[in-house]
């Protein structure tokens, strides 16, 4: 490779690994803006210092050593980011603690256009590795062994070419390996859920039940489709709340200013997600109120996770900030 280009053909050949990188930071970091600063910083250091690449190794690892060093500098220990579920215990849905934390303290969502991308089996891979569940695993890991994990179980790089990215050696890569495991297992594990198949009729028949009963708020019909001790939270309230019964009275409870919504679907975290549109107070429509992902298990849905940065979410799926009844369909 040539050590010196003109800056467009390196801006050329750097932005096709924009995607890929934007979804390993993400794992990294837990939040799709810290990931695309991320990148942008990667993407920066490597076309300013691109002169002094000298092809030693290959571009997709230098890449790579560049947004692991910009993560490590981002993601001190103090500031793992999380799920409620990860900080306390279930609250009753008739008493809900309703204190609010700051955004750097939860797992934020993200687009799934951002971080996807390859042949069917690798965006089907992908898919179970943006999962909130499994990226608030990660934040669990030291950083360097959250890199360790990422890079040889996600993206199947072999110990030497991990070793090499992060400037060790192969045993220090698997031991790291080793303790990200147990430290994994030691705190349960991942949650499984069913993976997401966007053109499973089982799937998509159940989603359409879900948005049916929820815009026409018919509690019962909602609690059909959940699992006995399914779970709602909703950053950046730090509550959430745990079962059947419990999830309905907090329905027909505090959560009843839900009634009229209207549900638009997204693609977010390669699980089921709609943007939520709550009654504006106007009178005018519906102005949004939260990004809403689903997770299924044994075809019930087990979580549902609604994010509230409506201002930082919505324009980042491109989501207008207000439906008329025209634009919901209605």
């Amino acid at each position: 490779m040539p050590v010196t280009m003109d800056r467009d053909d390196v801006v050329e050949l750097l932005e096709p690994f924009r995607r890929e990188l934007t979804a390993y930071c993400y794992r990294m970091l837990g939040s799709a803006f810290e990931a695309e600063d991320a990148v942008q910083e990667t993407l920066v250091r490597a076309w300013s210092k691109f002169d002094g690449f000298e092809g030693r190794a290959a571009l997709r690892t230098w890449l790579y050593r560049i947004a692991t060093n910009v993560c490590l500098d981002m993601a001190p220990a103090a500031q793992r980011r999380a799920r409620p579920m990860d900080l306390s215990a279930p609250c009753p849905a008739t008493a809900p603690d309703l204190a609010q934390l700051e955004e750097r303290i939860w797992i934020g969502p993200i687009p799934d256009e951002r971080v996807l991308c390859g042949d069917p089996a690798e965006v089907a891979v992908g898919r179970e590795t943006i999962r909130l569940a499994f990226v608030s695993a990660l934040q669990k890991l030291p950083a360097r062994q959250r890199a360790v994990l990422i890079l040889r179980e996600v993206l199947a790089w072999s110990a030497a070419e991990t070793a090499e990215l992060l400037e060790t050696s192969a045993a220090s890569v698997n031991s790291a390996l080793q303790r990200a495991r147990a430290t994994l297992a030691d705190g349960g594990g991942v949650p499984d859920s069913d993976t997401f198949k966007p053109l499973d009729e089982t799937q998509r028949a159940l989603l359409a039940r879900y948005v049916s009963a929820f815009e026409a708020f018919d509690i019962e019909a909602l609690k059909s489709l959940l699992h006995e001790d399914a779970v709602l939270n909703m950053p950046p309230y730090q509550m959430w709340v745990r079962g059947v019964v419990e999830l309905g009275e907090w329905w027909l409870g505090a959560g009843c200013g839900c009634r009229g919504s209207r549900m638009v679907p997204v693609e977010a975290n390669g699980t089921p997600a709609f943007a939520q549109y709550r009654p504006a107070e106007d009178g005018n429509g519906w102005t949004p109120w939260g990004i809403t992902l689903l997770e299924i298990t044994d075809g019930r849905i087990s979580t549902m996770t609604n994010h509230m940065d409506t201002e930082r979410l919505f324009p980042l799926w491109g989501l207008p900030m207000r439906l008329t009844a025209d634009t919901a369909g209605s």
